[in-house]
């Protein structure tokens, strides 16, 4: 099913929720991901951007199993990930966890940091409590939290130490994949770059792969291997991070980008200002779900949707400007 190299390998994954409008109402679906594949290596990052709504954080609930995917597959080495037994839930819990948003959130106040970073090798591990506690301060040593905080709570620190904790707790199970969801979008500026070189030196030093959830493309570009840009539930781009950033070639990619602060003059573009708002995913556009804010989009645009096509570069893409541009060059 998926080559030697893959560590993760997803496809066609989909997520549907049921909407009810009213009482005698037909149930309506909102497509939160609709058909997304990609495959992950080891040690490498993914990082998934697009705007709020299109899908990100879904993939990231699919991919940990907080929530079951409607259809698709997912592959772990080849296995496959989505049977429901102890044993493949437990390896899925060892080898995938994730790093919430809002390290004030996610972390529980009552409890004292040593305990809330106990806790996942309490429930999977028959370690005992003198291993467990050893375990602890080895991860809070890599990831830069002094010994002395195991027995603080959650209120006494920073958003950037709270992340680290998320961070370690994350690392306790020693996965092969984290999914981080927007990990550093609640910390001030300042302290984002010490937690993404955290995350950077602990996937070098661990061999950890990252599915990277992000809005903000100028932290993707440090972090990223590959890109893949969602918008309303699928992929409409995907490349290496050079590609991506060098090259966007799918109108809504350039637009991102148009957007992004970029420091050195000869790396700004012309800032591409999208019209309207992002379409309901209750009730998508009829044709490329782009096309009323595309200022290239054709009457096809209008009526078909662009399925993802493989270029001879390696990209993705889905877009009918794209498909006649290389036709033409061709």
């Amino acid at each position: 099913m998926s080559n030697s190299q893959a560590l993760l390998t997803a496809v066609d994954l989909k997520k549907y929720y049921p909407v009810k409008k009213g009482l005698f109402a037909k149930p309506q679906q909102v497509k939160a991901l609709d058909g997304v594949s990609f495959t992950l290596e080891k040690g490498k990052t993914l990082a998934v951007v697009g705007e709020s709504g299109c899908g990100k954080s879904t993939l990231g609930r699919l991919l940990t199993m907080i929530e079951t995917p409607t259809e698709g597959e997912l592959y772990y080495q080849g296995q496959n990930f989505l049977v429901n037994d102890k044993a493949t839930t437990q390896l899925r819990r060892k080898k995938i966890q994730i790093v919430f948003q809002n390290p004030y959130a996610s972390l529980n106040p009552r409890k004292k940091i040593g305990d809330i970073l106990e806790e996942p090798l309490l429930i999977n591990t028959a370690l005992s409590a003198q291993e467990r506690k050893e375990k602890v301060l080895e991860i809070m040593a890599k990831v830069g939290l002094k010994p002395e905080f195991y027995q603080r709570y959650p209120h006494m620190f920073s958003g950037g130490q709270r992340q680290r904790i998320a961070i370690a707790r994350g690392l306790m199970l020693n996965p092969d994949i984290v999914v981080a969801d927007e990990p550093v979008s609640a910390l001030d500026v300042s302290v984002r770059a010490q937690v993404l070189n955290l995350m950077m030196d602990l996937q070098e030093e661990l061999g950890l792969s990252y599915v990277f959830i992000s809005h903000d493309l100028s932290v993707v570009e440090h972090i990223a291997d590959e890109v893949m840009v969602m918008y309303l539930g699928r992929c409409v781009e995907q490349g290496t991070t050079a590609q991506i950033f060098q090259n966007p070639r799918h109108p809504y990619t350039q637009a991102l980008l148009s957007a992004t602060p970029r420091l050195s003059p000869e790396l700004r573009r012309e800032r591409i200002k999208l019209k309207g708002e992002l379409p309901s995913p209750l009730n998508p556009p009829k044709g490329c779900a782009f096309h009323a804010r595309c200022q290239f989009a054709t009457e096809r645009c209008k009526q078909e949707k662009p399925e993802l096509k493989s270029y001879p570069d390696g990209t993705k893409i889905a877009c009918f400007i794209v498909e006649d541009n290389e036709a033409n060059v061709q």
